[in-house]
């Protein structure tokens, strides 16, 4: 009950024009998410089979059938703490030393772009508390599990693999102007 309180709130505080997206916002993110969802998928360095006995379900903290939902009512913030918290992650010491750095340099530089485009098309007003604090969440579980396997390069395949399908869950749905 709660939890849908906290939704019901988030929605009236996004209907606010602060919360309003530039007109080509979707179109910028598209774009942008697709070509993340690329450089994920030229990072991989372990065959995903061998490393079948390190999957772990990082509990997602939302349904997989109301992503959409959760995030057209949180507006762009949805996609930027996804964004925020995959460039903290993959911007680690640990990171830096299990991938290619140029592949990971190329990775983050697209995240860094996206996240600065994403930041000025809404000035700043990227708050969404709903969202920010499950996205937080999910992301601790993905950081305490990597610590837990030594930063192994399956435990990281595992992650990479984790975030390439979270991150092609976030469809753009044509926010509202």
């Amino acid at each position: 009950m709660a939890q849908i309180c906290v939704l019901v709130a988030g929605v009236m505080l996004c209907s606010l024009p602060a919360c309003s997206l530039a007109r080509n916002l979707p179109e910028i993110q598209s774009l942008e998410n697709k070509e993340i969802v690329r450089l994920l998928r030229h990072m991989k360095r372990t065959p995903l089979h061998s490393c079948l006995k390190d999957r772990r379900d990082f509990k997602l903290p939302w349904e997989r059938d109301n992503i959409a939902q959760n995030q057209t009512a949180q507006g762009p913030c949805s996609y930027h703490q996804m964004l925020q918290q995959i460039f903290h992650l993959f911007s680690t010491e640990h990171s830096h030393a299990a991938w290619d750095n140029t592949s990971l340099n190329k990775l983050l530089s697209s995240l860094d772009l996206t996240l600065h485009q994403l930041e000025q098309a809404e000035e700043g007003n990227l708050d969404c508390p709903f969202w920010g604090t499950a996205v937080r969440e999910y992301f601790q579980a993905i950081h305490l599990y990597l610590k837990e396997k030594e930063y192994s390069p399956c435990a990281w395949e595992i992650v990479r693999e984790e975030t390439k399908k979270r991150l092609s869950f976030m469809k753009h749905p044509k926010w509202k102007a």
